[in-house]
Parts: structure tokens; C-alpha cells; sequence
């Protein structure tokens, strides 16, 4: 049976377990849209950013 060489020191069992705290992505509904989409991030789909163009849409290839 393995056993730990060394005792796990509590600063060492407390970064693994930091991992435990990470939640899921949140999305909100995009306003013109209606589609999800990440807050603070560029709509792929428009390239629409607070209500600007940023960039062109991407086409169906």
C-alpha cells in the first residue's frame, strides 16, 4: 500500500483544493441577438462589443 513520505502541509492541501472553487462560465442573453454570449466579450457571430461594430461578421463557408 503507498503511503506519503511526507506530511501535506496545510498551504500545499489548500492550493489543490483552490481547483474546488472554480464555478462554471456565466453567459448572459445578448440584447440584439438573443443568443448567449460570454459578458464583457466580443459577439462572434455580429462582432458587435456595447452596442459598436468591431468587426465584420463571419460568413458560412
Amino acid at each position: 500500500m503507498a503511503v506519503p513520505k511526507r506530511k501535506t502541509s496545510p498551504s500545499r492541501r489548500g492550493m489543490r483544493r483552490s481547483a474546488d472553487a472554480i464555478k462554471a462560465p456565466t453567459y448572459v442573453e445578448d440584447k440584439d441577438s438573443g443568443e448567449l454570449r460570454r459578458p464583457h466579450h466580443v459577439d462572434l457571430k455580429t462582432g458587435m462589443y456595447r452596442g459598436r461594430q468591431i468587426f465584420t461578421k463571419k460568413t458560412e463557408e
